[in-house]
């Protein structure tokens, strides 16, 4: 149990998605810009982050990797490695997450829906998501393992945005020098942000 607390830790301050990794990149400087935006973005990164991580693992062993087709269609097909399918696996399950995530969405808080606008359908490509899933198989974790990655690092993704986000909105008030409004504030927020998340390594439970 304490690997897995361990785990969740590192994967959301240490291996931070955004901070370690710069993954998911363009939705963290576009969607940061409102509180509320911010928030509900992040709660659906946690979501699909957590449920694509464990079915991405599943596929991957008992699908995707060499021999993993012996158990469905017998020993002659040892040697049949699809691992050549498996960004194209992720991506389809990952997809399939982010158009429910849509749906619901859409559903129950139009202002939010028309908030996200574009970044929403965008999480299919998010570059954190589907880090996730090719993290856990490099790192060869299990199932459970796999799946506190996914959910720390959606956690991670979440609280940077939102912290991100919070500032932002705090430097609209600001007496921001010219040369450094927009996008050159942002960046060294980001840094020191990074920074701060930083601190958190080597501590363990």
């Amino acid at each position: 149990m304490d690997d897995i607390i361990n785990l969740v830790i590192k994967s959301i301050f240490v291996d931070n998605m955004i901070y370690t990794y710069f993954l998911g990149m363009c939705s963290y400087l576009a969607v940061s810009k409102k509180l509320s935006t911010a928030n509900g973005l992040g709660l659906a990164v946690i979501f699909v982050l957590t449920c694509t991580a464990p079915l991405n693992w599943l596929i991957q062993e008992n699908i995707l990797r060499e021999g993993a087709l012996v158990q469905f269609l017998g020993p002659k097909y040892e040697t049949i490695n699809l691992d050549f399918l498996q960004l194209l696996m992720f991506i389809a399950v990952i997809a399939s997450f982010v158009q429910f995530v849509e749906m619901v969405i859409e559903k129950f808080s139009p202002t939010l829906y028309g908030s996200l606008g574009i970044f929403l359908p965008l999480i299919t490509v998010n570059c954190s998501i589907l880090g996730g899933s090719i993290f856990m198989i490099q790192r060869d974790f299990t199932l459970i393992e796999s799946t506190a990655f996914g959910f720390g690092s959606g956690i991670g993704f979440y609280l940077a945005i939102v912290a991100l986000a919070a500032i932002r909105e705090k430097l609209k008030y600001s007496n921001v020098p010219k040369g450094l409004r927009g996008l050159g504030i942002t960046f060294l927020l980001t840094g020191l942000l990074a920074l701060a998340f930083k601190t958190f390594i080597g501590m363990s439970f």
